[in-house]
């Protein structure tokens, strides 16, 4: 059994701790932030497990250790919506979802009566779209919730409004950093990526799984959480600024979930908020070997960090168990993450 800090406490820190205490080893989180998740980038995530849909903009490698992901959550969080992914597009942008399709692969095409079926209140609204079966969606701020507490269950002993160096511990037989953009002096081209989301309520519709909605400018995602709520989301800014929404990007949004279905005019918006996450150049996330052997730095979610953390808890936990560097294609040093 070694003894383990893990620096940082969004979903990859979360993970860290839940894996490698269930491994047998003595974990402790040192998070900086007084508030559990009050700083995760994490808690703006869309959390949405959808490994075949975001091969449209990444990576092969996202896509299979997406779905390796994917398992290891649906063994792990029993709230996990297991329904699959539905995509639509209005009708003027039907090239859009034809480009969509032809960048996935996992897929069955749908028409109206398959649409009713599968979103009964979008039945004759739209008449073309793309069904992603294996896919899954949860309500982050719950995920994050109960992982805490199954890793508290398990031993890991957090310790909130805590700061720490950049390295290695005297203490500690390993160091996992997951600070995100926190670890920016020892990652030279780690960036952030603002994305910002709303959190709308209304009773006068209901999803079932998550909708995407391809559109040539600004795509659109909706993830139905518990009690009527809606997540939704969609920019991709290159910046790290992490002010207030603006006005242009709210009404894009919100003029997208209208047009989807008249009804959300009428949702109350219950949250408006921008988050901004840590990315390495190719946007896949690594687990960066440090010049200190015992230091690893778990990092670049970008928009794939709930669909890799627990992949990349399960790397960590064989390199630590073993020396073995599985998902070889995750391992990478600070210095090669700059090329």
């Amino acid at each position: 059994m070694s003894t383990v800090r893990i620096l940082g406490c969004g979903v990859f820190g979360i993970w860290q701790a839940l894996t490698l205490a269930r491994a047998g080893h003595a974990v402790s989180v040192a998070e900086a932030s007084a508030v559990p998740f009050a700083n995760a980038a994490s808690r703006y995530a869309g959390a949405m497990i959808a490994p075949d849909c975001e091969a449209e903009s990444a990576p092969g490698v996202i896509r299979d250790l997406g779905r390796i992901g994917r398992s290891i959550w649906a063994e792990t969080y029993p709230d996990l919506a297991q329904r699959g992914t539905l995509v639509l597009a209005p009708a003027r942008d039907r090239a859009e979802l034809n480009r969509f399709a032809a960048a996935t692969s996992s897929y069955r095409n749908v028409a109206t009566g398959e649409i009713g079926d599968l979103e009964p209140d979008l039945a004759g609204r739209h008449h073309a779209g793309l069904y992603f079966e294996q896919e899954a969606h949860m309500a982050a701020p719950d995920a994050l919730r109960f992982l805490m507490s199954a890793a508290e269950a398990a031993g890991v002993k957090f310790h909130f409004g805590e700061t720490a160096g950049d390295g290695a511990s005297d203490d500690h037989d390993w160091t996992i950093d997951c600070r995100g953009l926190g670890a920016g002096a020892a990652i030279p081209k780690l960036r952030g990526v603002r994305g910002e989301r709303l959190v709308i309520e209304t009773d006068g519709v209901r999803l079932n799984r998550t909708v995407r909605f391809v559109h040539p400018r600004q795509p659109l995602y909706i993830v139905p959480w518990p009690g009527g709520r809606f997540m939704v989301g969609a920019t991709v800014v290159e910046t790290d600024d992490a002010s207030a929404m603006s006005v242009r990007s709210a009404l894009e949004l919100l003029g997208l979930a209208y047009t989807l279905h008249p009804a959300f005019g009428e949702a109350r918006i219950i949250e408006m908020d921008a988050g901004v996450r840590p990315s390495l150049p190719d946007n896949v996330p690594r687990i960066l070997r440090d010049a200190d052997p015992r230091c690893l730095r778990v990092n670049g979610a970008f928009r794939h960090g709930f669909l890799l953390a627990p992949v990349l808890a399960d790397a960590v936990a064989a390199f630590i168990a073993s020396g073995e560097q599985r998902h070889a294609a995750l391992w990478t040093s600070p210095e090669a993450a700059i090329l």
